[in-house]
């Protein structure tokens, strides 16, 4: 069975990708798994989703304002790291997927040290702080906009398109996988 680790998280706009990618990965025969924060948006949503197996990690956000977090939190993201490690030692999995946001860092930089493709997905035209530091260390960079190309290195980047859910494409009433997180 192949299998993928999704991360991404602090707004709805980070797990929103993923939601629209769950219920493909799903019946194409995926095995899922996520690794986001304990307390995010990301945890109330995806931890919802019968077939998706959730890891939260210790995170620390990347704030670029003084704050006294900000002398603690690189060691939420090292502390993040390590388990995220030991996470993808134990699933092994063929592929990590990130849509960004401050949780995803330690995962990018974990799955990097186990040599596993990762892949990033951008929604703006502009990258992210996340997304920024992730680069490096990704295999691709999948776009929305064409004009975020010109952000990446050439042999990184891929112009995608938007990744909505299925039933928002087909302007059908479906909800998705809102019955599964009304369950």
């Amino acid at each position: 069975m192949k299998t993928i680790l999704l991360t991404g998280g602090g707004s709805t706009g980070h797990v929103s990708v993923n939601v629209a990618l769950i219920p493909l990965l799903h019946k194409n025969g995926w095995e899922i798994y996520y690794i986001g924060s304990k307390y995010g948006i990301e945890h109330e949503i995806i931890k919802k989703i019968p077939f998706v197996k959730y890891f939260s990690i210790s995170t620390g956000k990347l704030r670029r304002y003084f704050s006294l977090e900000n002398f603690k939190d690189p060691f939420k993201v090292l502390k993040g790291s390590l388990e995220s490690y030991k996470i993808i030692q134990k699933i092994k999995p063929d592929i990590i997927f990130s849509k960004g946001g401050f949780v995803s860092v330690p995962v990018i930089l974990a799955g990097r040290l186990k040599k596993i493709p990762i892949i990033i997905h951008e929604s703006d035209i502009t990258l992210g702080l996340a997304n920024k530091i992730s680069v490096p260390f990704s295999t691709k960079i999948c776009t929305t906009f064409p004009d975020t190309l010109k952000f990446l290195p050439k042999n990184k980047g891929i112009h995608l398109g938007a990744i909505v859910r299925e039933e928002i494409k087909r302007g059908s009433k479906d909800k998705g996988l809102v019955p599964l997180l009304e369950k």
